[in-house]
């Protein structure tokens, strides 16, 4: 079986768009959003965005109760804020990762180079934009 280390990330210009833009309208609070996409078995793309019902942004967090979630497996991931700018998952991240990637994007939330990609175990996963 091919782990998420070994598959091709892709992601669309128009999520890493709406990302850098969500975390930047949201400043300095915590942004989150649901990652919509495909998987298969070479690789796993993300093309879509939401925001998760009842989601709360908070200085240092952001959350939403997963029970609200509709049964939705196109569903990969979730996408929040670092307004400290650190580009790497604190312990909680890690501890609440829900689906197959996590995206973080740290404060200035410029360009992709503000965005960095990791799997549950907090592995730095490579991308390309689509």
């Amino acid at each position: 079986m091919i782990s998420d280390l070994d598959k091709v990330i892709l992601i669309e210009r128009a999520v890493i768009e709406s990302v850098l833009s969500y975390a930047q309208m949201l400043h300095p609070r915590e942004a989150i959003l649901l990652l919509k996409g495909k998987v298969d078995k070479q690789r796993i793309l993300v093309n879509d965005t939401w925001i998760p019902p009842l989601a709360t942004h908070g200085n240092t967090f952001s959350t939403f109760p997963l029970h609200m979630l509709p049964m939705d497996f196109s569903i990969i991931g979730v996408a929040h804020s670092h307004p400290s700018g650190a580009l790497r998952p604190s312990v909680t991240d890690l501890n609440k990762f829900y689906g197959r990637v996590m995206v973080i994007v740290a404060y200035p939330y410029r360009s992709e180079k503000n965005i960095a990609i990791f799997d549950r175990e907090g592995n730095r996963l490579k991308y390309e934009i689509v």
